[in-house]
């Protein structure tokens, strides 16, 4: 179970940081691909249109959290009841 958590703490580690440089490199720069400038609006519409698509995995991680609790609260239940 251990290694459950840290490896649920690598992963998060993994797409916060992920997160932060996507999100830095769009924040930083003037002009993207195709020649347009880049507004504080559309730097943040950019970021947002970043962060929605970290929603899939951000879901999937609450459900292993929840996987987690619920299979130590269980362990727990069980410890109780032998002793």
């Amino acid at each position: 179970m251990k290694f459950a958590w840290i490896a649920w703490w690598i992963v998060n580690a993994f797409w916060l940081t992920l997160f932060a440089v996507g999100s830095f490199f769009l924040a930083q720069r003037d002009v993207d691909a195709t020649g347009a400038v880049q507004t504080p609006g559309i730097i943040m519409l950019s970021i947002l249109t970043l962060a929605m698509a970290f929603v899939i995995p951000l879901l999937i991680q609450l459900g292993w959290l929840v996987a987690m609790l619920v299979v130590k609260n269980k362990k727990n239940k069980e410890m109780t009841v032998q002793e």
